[in-house]
């Protein structure tokens, strides 16, 4: 079952709250008696275009081309969250709903248990560029929204229910074989050794058939390291961990002495999977190419397919039901107060209505990459599954 994601995750990004900087104070929109300005606009546009689901399409928030449909979507998505956290802010000031350190103490100690250790915290902060006091901003927000929700309505999910869950949903819970691997990885794409060339002033200038050759001996003099490093470790296979942590070019799972843990077989790359799954714990296989370059594969330990058992998962769907019930309550509360609220849209490029008339325009042109996005914006969505 995957670590449910926190609350504030769920409950979207309309709650990542603004950070420092000097900021363009013009008024975009009013919303009651809060002005949205044009600084906390770009700010929020910034932090969600820097998404890595959202880069995976190629989006560059610098150099967003704002005719693109990818824009006009996030530009939606940003606007509609501003106003919903104006609409929350000003609901919690009238309810007085503060937090103090001891709240803001758990609910930091609860997302590291979450994640399983204070390493593995703070190596998730840094892959995705988040400082630690960042995070605790946001979770101050996150502790906030849930008091609001309390006083909304009391969630009580009951073990029943989880039961029932549990049942309705039991392909969620099955896992499939699984390999424990380490590895070190030579990194060498053809591709990428071929962008650098050109954008070395070294190399810039060579002819197609120069390039190639370069690309070619750059491969080449990789898989001899690859090699050296092959016999390094069959000499001592004990040293494995040792030599991954000076050598391997995947940099994080280098830091555990190449370990990548438990994995499924498609979950890794065919090359890569295929010679995993094929090889005897304890064994090491030799050179194995990837689009990611040249792999040396040590296989630690199997685990057979099975499934969890309910007692197993049972406190993590109530979890994950109780968040999910939650954000039901948030979402037509959040209506509610728009229905009556004053809001101005003090220039109207940011009003929502000629935002999806262009979005929709933009759609019949990118269907296809529109079904991707949609696809990948559903694949985030945390549900409890598997571990």
């Amino acid at each position: 079952m995957k670590k449910l994601k926190l609350f504030a995750i769920l409950l979207c990004t309309a709650f990542v709250f603004t950070g420092c900087g000097i900021k363009n104070k013009e008024a975009i929109v009013k919303v009651n008696d809060r002005v949205i300005t044009q600084g906390d606009y770009d700010e929020l546009f910034n932090q969600t275009a820097n998404n890595p689901a959202l880069q995976m399409f190629g989006l560059n928030a610098k150099n967003a081309d704002k005719k693109s449909f990818m824009y006009t979507m996030i530009k939606d998505k940003v606007v509609n969250e501003l106003i919903i956290r104006a609409l929350l802010d000003d609901e919690m000031q009238k309810r007085h709903i503060v937090v103090t350190q001891k709240d803001a103490d758990d609910a930091l100690n609860n997302a590291i248990e979450q994640v399983g250790s204070k390493a593995k915290f703070n190596a998730i902060l840094k892959e995705y560029g988040v400082s630690l006091a960042e995070f605790k901003k946001d979770l101050v927000e996150e502790v906030k929204m849930k008091k609001l929700v309390d006083m909304l309505e009391k969630v009580n999910i009951t073990e029943a229910d989880a039961k029932k869950y549990y049942n309705q949903n039991i392909n969620k819970f099955k896992y499939p074989d699984k390999v424990r691997a380490s590895h070190i990885l030579i990194a060498a794409n053809p591709d990428e050794i071929k962008e650098l060339a050109r954008a070395d002033e070294k190399t810039k200038n060579l002819t197609e058939e120069e390039l190639n050759a370069f690309v070619k001996e750059q491969m080449q003099e990789r898989l001899k390291k690859a090699e050296t490093i092959l016999a390094q470790v069959k000499k001592d296979p004990s040293s494995f961990a040792r030599i991954a942590k000076d050598n391997s070019e995947d940099y994080e799972s280098a830091k555990q002495g190449g370990d990548l843990g438990f994995f499924a077989k498609q979950e890794m790359v065919e090359s890569f999977a295929n010679t995993a799954f094929a090889m005897k714990p304890d064994t090491i296989s030799n050179i194995v190419q990837s689009p990611y370059g040249y792999h040396i594969i040590m296989v630690t330990d199997r685990k057979a397919a099975g499934q969890d058992s309910f007692e197993k998962v049972k406190s993590e769907i109530i979890l994950f039901l109780e968040n999910e019930k939650k954000v039901k309550i948030l979402e037509n509360f959040v209506e509610s107060l728009k229905k009556t609220a004053k809001i101005e849209y003090l220039k109207e490029e940011y009003n929502p209505t000629d935002i999806k008339a262009v979005l929709q325009e933009q759609a019949k042109e990118n269907s296809s990459f529109a079904e991707q996005v949609d696809e990948a914006n559903h694949s985030a969505t945390p549900a409890p599954e598997k571990k």
